[in-house]
């Protein structure tokens, strides 16, 4: 069959010559070659792959495959062929030629059992021998659910792989986990099969044209954009995917996924590195710029819950019930709009708003990746009078276009007063000026304007890059979990979270509008009473019912709320301490807990006296204070760099002495206790802040432990049942010392132990924050509703 296909193109003129046919034969098998995904996209990808390679020297062979018998999957398969399409620039003939031989090269399998597996090799073999080719490689793509790959990549590391000489590459489709710990299971198994260098991860939208040359474009411009691509130049920069559609038909996999998993973890991250990524010196070279993403994600701040809103259209609810059959009254916390602020710590982008939005049922269907530089020009002459190409007063800004929209082309656009760009001839051209259209407030006219010479289809570009063995624009596996682990946290802290009903379309109006405010986003405009979400059951005034925990005051309220609160009452002691002693001295426990806190403090108290704020530590983990699993480097990272506290005001437990971690010998309790001894009137500090363990646990005094729950000691040394397991830690002699000790409680995780520890009297040894009672001064408990209500 391949002979006949191999003399009927060589009659059409395209034939390779004997020499470049030794280049060899190539398979490709389609998994779940009947499914959407290959319907709509990939059979017309390998057909264009096919038009463009039928010259190059390979020969090929295509496989679809699926768990449907023979007969039926094969009607289905070429149902979908016969309606390939080529390009508009093909003639009629050539194509009608090319067509009829792909649908010849392809041919439909059942694959379902090991022994299919074993059965589709012999067959490749076969025809290879049958034709006299050399095996060149073969390529597996799963266009099919992630629980099946385990299963496949099984078979075909058993059954199926090419001969020693030849290549294997194995395309695998999005999702790729759940979330962190998925994605490292997910990535374990299939490394057991194949090596790194044999997987091609696809994100289809870094085939799109516009966000492909993203980094070509920050290459080819260096000389422009040096200058200009940072933090004191930069205004904000936007990345945006809205569609007019709804979730119908795909609420299955809506359910589990929702809008940050489906768009924002994978498709606006990858553009977002692009964006804020150093350039390596080779934008050609994948391993040199996955490093470079890999610095970038490392520069990423943590995201918060207060870093995201989040919406769901009316209708979607009933669309799940009607799908999968939920009860009336199903109610869904799954998001289908979000808008993400995120923020970069590197030199160059710090303080810079990075905005990601997408989200379903939305007024238009666009994207786009927006940088707006900042405006710091008066210009006296008058608006109408001045000229897009050097009025410095007109917005400047560079937009890459991703398609769809008002101009419904991919495109690179750059305002007229930064610079003409450098763009590769061959593939982009300047595109003929329109004068009706606006875009981002500005006439076209302003912008020059670049489009591609010809559109390509993303699963095309990404195709031909597997083919030719370039993973530039794949996703790796430690690309992938880096992502995750960026993403994970902020997916954690919302999954309870309502999200704001819109009614869909252009009725949305203002709804989904949000503005930055100190670092963290919020919805522009309130809730309309008639959408307001019935699912959050608040208490009409819980502190009138429960003003008390253990005999001592209750703050409580839901945690955004309560950390607000907890600021503000810091922020009050501070300012008597100050006004009474001339000084305030503060003492911090470490832990996931107070971050929230010290991101409010750093981000809304301006007015917090830190000139005259001393900052200790309550207790810290035994690593160098370098270490990410420091409390002072947590501390350090979310507040004290952002605040101005003197650096001689700033006490970091001496945990790293002569090169050593914790050593008894080196007296670290004792060089600690004596600051305190030297700085601290009486060692009563005017605020300890405390958290809770899910065993009773405060500071770093845990259950049982040796020392720290009872004596005289000040500063202890202590061993945790988790690692690092050893800490240095305030004793509870110290804490009860204080004016003013104030315990933080957040999370539905510390139900349960909140309400043990409500009901136990003072039993340090079992639960050490029972024993938390100052001699002298107040204990208050904030405790947020998850915690208090579960």
């Amino acid at each position: 069959m391949l002979g006949r296909v191999l003399c009927t193109v060589l009659f059409m003129g395209a034939l390779p010559s004997p020499a470049q046919l030794s280049q060899g034969h190539i398979s490709v098998v389609l998994l779940g070659a009947t499914g959407d995904l290959a319907k709509k996209y990939l059979w017309q990808g390998l057909f264009q792959l096919y038009m463009d390679q039928v010259s190059s020297g390979h020969s090929f062979t295509f496989h679809g495959a699926a768990l449907t018998a023979l007969e039926p999957g094969q009607r289905l398969m070429f149902d979908v062929l016969k309606k390939l399409a080529c390009p508009p620039d093909e003639s009629p003939n050539r194509c009608a030629v090319l067509k009829d031989q792909f649908l010849k090269l392809s041919q439909y399998h059942q694959l379902k059992t090991a022994e299919n597996y074993t059965a589709l090799s012999r067959e490749i073999e076969r025809l290879l021998g049958q034709e006299g080719l050399q095996e060149a490689g073969r390529i597996f793509y799963f266009s099919v659910p992630p629980f099946a790959y385990t299963e496949i990549a099984r078979h075909i590391n058993s059954s199926c792989r090419p001969p020693a000489g030849a290549w294997l590459r194995v395309v695998l489709e999005k999702p790729f986990g759940h979330d962190l710990q998925s994605a490292q299971q997910l990535a374990a198994e299939l490394k057991s099969f194949f090596r790194e260098e044999e997987m091609y991860r696809v994100d289809h939208y870094l085939g799109k044209q516009a966000v492909a040359h993203i980094l070509p474009f920050r290459d080819q411009n260096r000389q422009f954009l040096d200058p200009i691509w940072n933090r004191r130049h930069v205004e904000r920069v936007e990345i945006v995917l809205k569609e007019t559609v709804d979730a119908k038909g795909r609420t299955s996999f809506y359910e589990q996924y929702g809008v940050i998993r489906d768009v924002l973890q994978n498709h606006l991250t990858e553009a977002l590195m692009f964006l804020t990524m150093e350039l390596p010196a080779n934008v050609s070279r994948a391993e040199e710029v996955l490093q470079c993403k890999l610095q970038a994600f490392q520069s990423l701040r943590r995201l918060e819950k207060s870093s995201a809103v989040l919406g769901q259209y009316q209708a979607y609810a009933s669309q799940v019930q009607e799908e999968l059959q939920k009860p009336q009254g199903y109610t869904s916390r799954t998001p289908t709009f979000a808008g993400v602020l995120i923020h970069s710590d590197s030199l160059r982008w710090e303080g810079v708003p990075f905005l990601l939005a997408s989200g379903k049922a939305l007024d238009e269907r666009v994207g786009y990746v927006r940088v707006l530089f900042k405006n710091r020009a008066y210009c006296a002459q008058s608006e109408a009078l001045r000229d897009a190409g050097h009025s410095q007063c007109k917005a400047k800004q560079i937009i890459f276009y991703i398609g769809h929209g008002e101009l419904n082309t991919p495109a690179v656009l750059v305002s007229r007063n930064l610079f003409r760009p450098v763009m590769p001839q061959g593939s982009w051209r300047e595109a003929a000026a329109r004068s009706d259209l606006r875009l981002f407030g500005q006439a076209l006219s302003d912008y020059y304007v670049y489009s591609p010479v010809k559109e390509r289809e993303a699963y095309s570009v990404l195709i031909s890059s597997i083919y030719h063995g370039r993973k530039d624009f794949f996703i790796t596996t430690e690309n992938l979990l880096a992502s995750w682990g960026f993403w994970t946290p902020l997916l954690d802290s919302i999954s309870h979270q309502p999200p704001r009903l819109y009614p869909g379309g252009v009725e949305n109006q203002h709804l989904l509008d949000f503005e930055m405010v100190g670092g963290e986003v919020a919805f522009a405009v309130a809730e309309p009473e008639e959408l307001l979400h019935p699912g959050r059951q608040v208490p009409s005034d819980y502190r009138t019912v429960q003003s008390t925990f253990r005999q001592r005051p209750l703050v409580s309220a839901w945690a955004e709320d309560l950390i607000s609160r907890l600021a503000s009452d810091m922020e009050e002691v501070a300012r008597r301490s100050v006004a009474q002693r001339g000084q305030f001295h503060l003492a911090l426990s470490g832990g996931s807990s107070p971050v929230v806190l010290f991101q409010r403090l750093a981000r809304h108290h301006y007015a917090f006296p830190w000139k005259h704020t001393h900052v200790w530590l309550v207790d810290e983990r035994c690593v160098p204070l370098t270490d990410t699993e420091s409390n002072f480097f947590s501390l350090h990272k979310h507040l004290l760099q952002s605040v101005r506290v003197p650096y001689f005001n700033v006490h970091p437990m001496p945990v790293h002495l002569n090169q050593r971690l914790c050593v008894e010998e080196d007296r670290g309790t004792e060089l600690y206790a004596k600051e305190i001894a030297a700085l601290v009137a009486n060692a009563s500090f005017d605020l300890v802040l405390l958290g809770m363990g899910t065993d009773g646990h405060t500071a770093s005094l845990f259950p049982q432990s040796e020392s720290g729950l009872g004596g005289a000691q000040t500063v202890v040394l202590t061993e945790s049942p988790v690692k690092p397991h050893q800490r240095m830690s305030f004793s509870l002699a110290l804490i009860n010392k204080a004016r003013q000790v104030f315990v933080l409680v957040l999370g539905r995780g510390k139900h349960d132990i909140t309400t043990l520890v409500s009901r136990v009297g003072q039993q340090p040894r079992k639960w050490p924050v029972s024993g938390v009672s100052p001699s002298a001064g107040q204990l208050v408990w904030y405790v947020d509703y998850e915690a208090l209500l579960g």
